[in-house]
């Protein structure tokens, strides 16, 4: 067996992009693995009993990062010949302070939930990252891991680089989401599981649940319950016995969705997407586009390690404009950026509302999907409330006009989104940087050229 590498290199150069018109999408493949599910088994597994075997780890930079981060603080996590990865843990409350200071890379994920797991430990960590992770707040993480008894100093707004002064005395807390987030509840949680008590969070709409079920996949206890107003009650019980387990990750329906609406826009395609993750919190893109009337099918579901699983057939759809309501925004937050790009080319107008957590992802995903798509000549608008409204070109017997250079501000899904986008506008569209896909999509270029895009060097 051999170790993987701490981390792969520093994302330093730029890397333009360049995408042009294309015929149809064809082929059968397997999207990289689930980021938020890599991110979790690995974490999980580290404090865990014995090994965790990890088959389909998404090995994009931000979860090397994680696995470098596990190792940093007392775990094994080395990946063999087979492409298996294993993670030897050290059991709940025995992660080790770390010498040197933890590197999140490009990660909101791996950075807001690593602090929840080593706030119940008796450490100091450093938290940083790069640039684009530096600007994002985390203040909405520290104030509840704060009320349990951590301590943080940072920069204003709680924002890396972050030191973590854990407790191996954590209080459990009830705690109310002030915005939907599955990794501030995440984050709780994790804290939780090194505390004398039940630890909960409350939450008036659903996120995402990988946390969850990973955990009651290790051997916590971890029960959901409906309130009377309508909200969310978690609650984890502190000081399980968490068991290395053999897990599973499926494929990332949020990497899916690009090669998915690419094959939605483009005349007489047909794509076959495997093992494609489903679960119901994470499938608001695909419930949106079968209502703009593509044509998806989704077929073999079955369930891998708690999750659900299928294989999506995707063939190429006449799409309609939508309203797309602010209810539905914790099951396709990132996916807002692609969905964009297929109402850009849809009849009609397509309206997303919600869309405030967009404005602090990896960049102001609300404000870079707006200057793209009016770059590319769409008629775009965003409203005091963050909504978006894209009036499509479908209706005119073309796509958009494209040919212009669209900046990602180091964003990966802007620039894959618009990627995509210039493969079915008039004139080519280019990205200032892709460099940042290979965070969450690695081989993503070539993976798209062989289905029969045309995305080359700008």
């Amino acid at each position: 067996m051999t170790q993987a590498p701490a981390t792969q290199a520093p994302i330093t150069q730029v890397k333009p992009l360049r995408s042009a018109a294309t015929g149809a999408i064809q082929g059968s493949i397997r999207v990289p693995g689930d980021k938020s599910i890599s991110h979790r088994s690995l974490m999980l597994g580290a404090i865990a009993v014995g090994e965790t075997v990890i088959h389909g780890l998404l090995e994009g930079e931000d979860v090397l990062h994680t696995a470098a981060a596990m190792r940093l603080l007392g775990a094994q996590a080395e990946r063999d010949a087979a492409g298996v990865w294993r993670v030897r843990g050290v059991g709940l409350g025995a992660l080790q302070e770390p010498a040197q200071v933890l590197d999140m890379g490009n990660s909101g994920t791996a950075a807001r939930l690593l602090m929840g797991l080593v706030a119940g430990h008796p450490i100091t960590c450093v938290f940083t990252g790069d640039a684009s992770l530096n600007k994002r707040p985390m203040a909405r993480v520290t104030k509840p891991l704060e009320e349990m008894g951590a301590r943080f100093v940072g920069r204003s707004g709680g924002r890396l680089p972050l030191t973590v002064v854990g407790s191996g005395d954590l209080v459990p807390i009830s705690y109310r989401l002030p915005v939907a987030s599955a990794q501030v509840k995440s984050a709780i949680l994790l804290a939780g599981l090194n505390t004398a008590g039940a630890t909960t969070v409350i939450e008036a709409e659903p996120t995402r649940d990988h946390t969850e079920l990973m955990l009651r996949h290790f051997g916590a206890t971890v029960t959901t319950e409906r309130l009377a107003d309508g909200a969310l009650a978690v609650t984890v019980t502190g000081q399980p016995e968490l068991t290395g387990r053999t897990i599973h990750v499926p494929a990332d329906p949020s990497s899916a969705a690009f090669p998915a609406v690419a094959a939605l826009l483009r005349p007489g395609s047909e794509l076959l997407l495997n093992d494609v993750g489903m679960n119901p919190r994470r499938t608001g893109l695909y419930d949106t586009l079968v209502e703009m009337g593509a044509d998806i099918a989704f077929e073999n579901r079955r369930d891998q390690a708690g999750e659900p699983v299928a294989d999506l057939r995707v063939r190429h759809s006449a799409l309609k404009g939508v309203v797309v309501p602010a209810d539905r925004a914790p099951s396709m937050i990132d996916e807002y950026p692609v969905l964009a790009a297929a109402a850009a080319c849809a009849e009609g107008t397509t309206v997303m509302l919600g869309l405030k957590e967009l404005r602090v992802k990896e960049s102001d995903r609300l404000a870079m999907v707006a200057e793209g798509l009016a770059r590319c000549g769409v008629s775009v608008e965003v409203g005091a409330d963050d909504s978006l409204t894209v009036h499509g070109t479908g209706g005119t017997g073309k796509g958009p006009k494209g040919g212009a250079t669209v900046l990602t501000a180091m964003d990966h899904r802007i620039a894959m989104s618009f990627l995509v986008l210039g493969m079915a506008t008039e004139e080519p569209v280019s990205v200032d940087d892709g460099a940042f896909i290979d965070t969450s999509f690695p081989g993503f270029v070539g993976l798209m050229n062989g289905l029969g895009a045309k995305i080359g060097e700008a």
